[in-house]
């Protein structure tokens, strides 16, 4: 008799992320484990908490890229290119993983409470701030409030995105369920880079070093 083949751990993220599409984060681990044709055991063999599985189906990472690549910018080349740079990868981060809050918000369905964890679009903002505040600190960027830039920025790129799926006229359908979304077209990608520049542009002459 030919052995079954060990089930993927994409095979039961996409099994968990169709439970949670249709009922939220108060869907069970069991349902999920039938779905995807395992015990629920295995689940937790993979994925440690339910929030673990939950985020890792939904496709919203514990930490952005982008967070991660801020440290390594830090007092490093030209701070506007780079903001320009973190803007572009943080528009990337909102367009993959807002649509999917926006569609469970729509839908009525619970997503995790943070409990002692800080909700995430806050470290967001600690993460960018902290950033601002180092580049501050090294001269090349004027005295200015990091938080509130951070929040300028976080903001602008959060709510394009928004817009974007409020006002797309392109639907599609995923796992039966009604989906908002818009082409990534070559077209968009340069409507959103030349928007990013011209973004960074009118922020910059609010916070560009003092020249001497």
């Amino acid at each position: 008799m030919a052995r079954i083949s060990r089930i993927t751990n994409q095979q039961i993220l996409e099994a968990a992320r169709q439970v949670f599409l249709q009922q939220g984060f108060g869907a069970s681990t069991l349902e999920i484990a039938q779905q995807a044709g395992i015990s629920e055991a295995s689940i937790f063999k993979r994925f440690s908490t339910k929030e673990e599985l939950f985020f890792a189906a939904m496709g919203i990472p514990e930490k952005p890229l982008w967070v991660n690549e801020l440290e390594s910018l830090c007092g490093e080349g030209d701070l506007k290119e780079n903001l320009i740079n973190i803007c572009l990868k943080i528009m990337e981060f909102y367009t993959e993983v807002l649509p999917q809050i926006m569609m469970l918000r729509s839908r009525g369905n619970a997503l995790p409470e943070p409990g002692d964890k800080e909700p995430r679009p806050i470290g967001d903002v600690k993460a960018l701030t902290a950033f601002l505040e180092d580049e501050i600190n090294q001269n090349r960027l004027r005295p200015c409030d990091p938080q509130t830039v951070a929040h300028i920025l976080l903001g602008s790129l959060m709510n394009y995105v928004f817009l974007e799926q409020i006002s797309s006229q392109v639907s599609i359908k995923t796992d039966n369920l009604p989906t908002i979304t818009y082409l990534n077209s070559e077209d968009r990608a340069t409507e959103v880079s030349t928007f990013i520049q011209n973004f960074v542009d009118i922020v910059w002459q609010g916070i560009a070093p003092i020249q001497d």
